[in-house]
């Protein structure tokens, strides 16, 4: 190996990172022949609040409408269950006693809140656009698409011997959203357009405006405001029973402008506010700034797996190939990137994190509320953005995390009688943190810690201290506060473990042959916790503060138990060896540790190590991994246990088993979870940073023998661009933005690199 070493300014290396393009030999489009009838096949656009699914339909189209804070409900500081705190304790010598089913009826009753979020704080659709266009005959040459180098959306086709062309686009530098309808003759266009929600809404038509608001909830949630401003260039335009009639156009230009209460401020006046900003901006203007702030976020990397058959078959032709049996690598790179084009169109700086659904929804009842299930899928959406180089997109949930303290603090006193913060396995809009619901999936006290590993993940791949002290320190230390409180010692061992609680959603068999779940001390507990105070310890000695805690954090540690193999070789699930209930569940919390944790791995700990290859192995033999979020969890913890091939087969069966046609994930039904983690897999697979080391092509498949990805970031400040040919890497640059030391690994060498801020490193093997 030998390597060159060039020296730049930061500047311009920041600048070059933005500007690269995916080569225009592989463009990166998903695109159908025909229209389709199915919202969750339509085709997404968003910049993070405002956002729509677009069916593509000639004659009578449809577009869902979404707006990120359309949610009904509010903040409720009385969802706790009343004096929840006094059985604790008594809950917990249940457990020691194993007397599981008695604790279990117990935290139904005492623990768990009876006032149930679901069904009443939920996310909901904006309204359905309607555009009826008359006239049409037999519809030829058509196509639909969305083209992710450009975030823009397309619908075009023949009639009459007229071509038409609709696009769509979502500005988040002008928030608005942008539908431009044309024809190549004059006074083609005709069309009919409204808006329906409900009962409730109230809608204003004019010659050249659809106006809708709502207090959403019957009154129990935001209020909002929505125009649609259609500008037309020819043609005549008038109101038809409650409908907006445009005929005879040369063109007609939509712009949609949404905005709620939900922050504060008065939505009418946010929406005309946003409306004069852009009154005078022509669609070509529009659409520069949009695909210019669009590009210097996607186009900071590029991903390319050679062997692939290109663009020359429609997307759900492609996908239908592979679900009979064939392998297709640039379906795999599309799919790749879709999900980066999703988190950037769902989740940007200033607005809440991508739900369930990301920002799309339809009708008023989406699965699971479309909330924040902080026990793997929110956490999940997230794994990607500092690795793909979406650092930014990263801090809605940054944010999000700090906000649910305020709620958890409630939490934390009248349910636990600590100290600090903690929320459980589902939160929303509202940032609720109380366990509700039934005690396999409620009586889980570790979502606001885990989320609190991803305050401190964005430390290492930025290393601002500012951040870190004023920001991440602060909230993981208020989280790891409340387990100082939460933790006992278990009588039999002394040891410190937690509980009530649960291995998400998962159960054992007890002695006596029933069904139970709670425990004390699950292995995810335990790694949760080891990482928050770790965590906290290195934040503390970083910014040379709180020794008196980190002392005491560290005390916790050395008393907390370790985690245990079983007989038959696999990591232990809970404290104990208990007979699965469920040996295929497809959550998979005990490997944890594996990932997204670094504390298994093969050459720090190696029996450890082996054991998570058989748990894995264990769990897909007895059918899990069968939802498209836990096959996407399977593709990481393959990557981390650098068997580069099984995580390609994962990847095969997502494709197979759990994606749509328009290349959303589904549970089913459709869940954004799985196309996020997707990427973090196929990232993982590609590069890996944590261990102090960046490795390189740590879990490379043989069926990737060539290929490139450029612009990387690796933990530490670090950007990656490498090539790869026959299985082996043929060139590596490494920019180092911070300047630190970088311990380089490719298959079984390891190299200590001292750079300077700025360098750039040229390996050539």
């Amino acid at each position: 190996m030998k390597y060159i070493v060039a020296s730049f300014c930061f500047l311009m290396l920041f600048n070059c990172s933005e500007k690269k393009e995916e080569s225009p030999k592989t463009p990166l489009k998903i695109w159908f022949n025909q229209p389709t009838k199915k919202w969750n096949q339509g085709l997404p656009i968003g910049n993070g609040s405002l956002g729509a699914m677009i069916y593509g339909n000639p004659k009578n189209e449809i577009i869902c409408l979404n707006e990120e804070t359309i949610w009904t409900g509010g903040k409720d500081y009385n969802r706790d269950k009343k004096d929840a705190g006094k059985y604790i304790d008594t809950i917990q010598k249940l457990l020691f006693d194993e007397a599981y089913m008695d604790a279990e009826k117990m935290v139904q009753d005492k623990i768990l809140s009876d006032r149930l979020p679901s069904g009443e704080n939920t996310y909901q659709m904006l309204a359905n656009l309607f555009i009826e266009t008359p006239g049409l005959d037999s519809i030829s040459n058509y196509k639909r698409e969305l083209d992710i180098n450009t975030s823009l959306v397309t619908t075009s086709f023949s009639s009459n011997g007229v071509h038409f062309k609709r696009n769509y686009f979502s500005s988040f530098p002008d928030k608005v959203m942008v539908y431009k309808y044309t024809a190549d003759k004059k006074g083609e266009i005709n069309m009919s357009a409204w808006v329906k929600r409900n009962a409730q809404t109230k809608i204003s038509v004019s010659e050249n405006k659809i106006e809708f608001s709502e207090h959403v909830g019957n009154g129990h949630g935001v209020k909002f405001h929505a125009t649609l401003h259609f500008e037309t260039v020819g043609g005549t335009s008038e109101v038809l029973e409650g409908k907006l009639v445009i005929s005879n156009a040369d063109e007609v230009l939509v712009k949609v402008i949404a905005a709620s209460d939900y922050r504060g401020s008065n939505p009418e006046i946010d929406c005309e506010q946003i409306y004069r900003n852009i009154a005078s901006s022509s669609y070509k203007k529009l659409l520069n700034r949009h695909t210019e702030d669009y590009q210097s976020l996607f186009h900071r990397l590029a991903f390319k797996i050679s062997d692939n058959t290109g663009e020359d078959l429609p997307t759900d032709e492609r996908l239908k190939q592979v679900k009979a049996g064939t392998e297709d690598n640039y379906l795999t790179q599309l799919q790749y990137q879709f999900g980066r084009y999703l988190l950037i169109s769902s989740s940007r700086p200033g607005t809440l994190p991508a739900n369930l659904q990301g920002i799309w929804a339809d009708g008023f009842t989406p699965p699971w509320n479309s909330d924040y299930h902080i026990n793997i899928n929110v956490q999940m959406n997230y794994w990607m953005a500092e690795m793909t180089n979406l650092a930014e997109c990263h801090e809605p949930f940054l944010e999000f995390i700090g906000n649910l303290r305020e709620m958890g603090r409630i939490t934390a006193q009248k349910t636990y009688n600590a100290r600090g913060f903690v929320a459980h396995h589902t939160s929303d809009a509202w940032h609720s943190t109380a366990a509700f619901g039934k005690a396999r999936y409620g009586m889980w006290p570790m979502g606001a810690a885990w989320c609190c590993q991803h305050l401190f993940t964005h430390y290492e791949y930025t290393e601002d201290k500012e951040y870190l002290k004023n920001q991440a320190y602060p909230i993981m230390k208020e989280a790891a506060l409340f387990f100082v409180d939460f933790m006992v010692k278990d009588p039999k061992t002394g040891l410190l473990v937690t509980g009530p609680s649960i291995s998400p959603e998962n159960n054992f068999l007890t002695k006596e042959g029933e069904k139970a779940t709670l425990n004390m001390s699950p292995t995810m507990d335990r790694e949760i916790v080891l990482e928050l105070f770790y965590n906290c310890i290195a934040s503390a000695e970083i910014l040379n503060i709180d020794k008196d805690f980190s002392d005491l954090l560290k005390s916790k540690i050395a008393q907390m138990p370790p985690l245990k193999i079983g007989k038959d070789g696999r990591l232990l699930e809970w404290v104990d060896e208990v007979e699965e209930a469920m040996p295929g569940h497809r959550h998979i919390s005990h490997l944890y540790g594996l990932h997204p944790s670094n504390q298994i791995s093969k050459t720090k700990t190696p029996e450890l190590f082996e054991a998570a290859k058989k748990t894995i192995a264990g769990r897909l033999s007895k059918g899990g991994g069968h939802t498209g979020w836990s096959r996407a969890w399977i593709i990481n913890f393959y990557a981390r246990l650098l068997e580069g091939d099984k995580a390609y087969e994962n990847i095969l069966a997502l494709q197979r088993k759990s994606t749509l046609p328009n290349l959303l994930d589904v549970h089913p039904p459709f869940q954004i979870d799985g196309n996020f983690g997707v990427v973090s897999g196929i990232t993982e697979m590609l590069m890996q940073s944590q261990n102090g080391e960046v490795h390189i092509l740590p879990a490379l498949p043989k069926a990737w023998s060539s290929g490139s990805i450029k612009g990387l970031v690796a933990r530490k400040g670090f950007e990656i661009d490498m090539t790869w040919e026959l299985g082996k890497l043929k060139t590596l640059v490494i920019t180092s933005k911070l300047g630190n030391t970088l311990n380089l690994r490719y298959q079984d060498e390891v190299k200590q690199i001292e750079t300077k801020k700025g360098e750039v490193l040229e390996f050539n093997y």
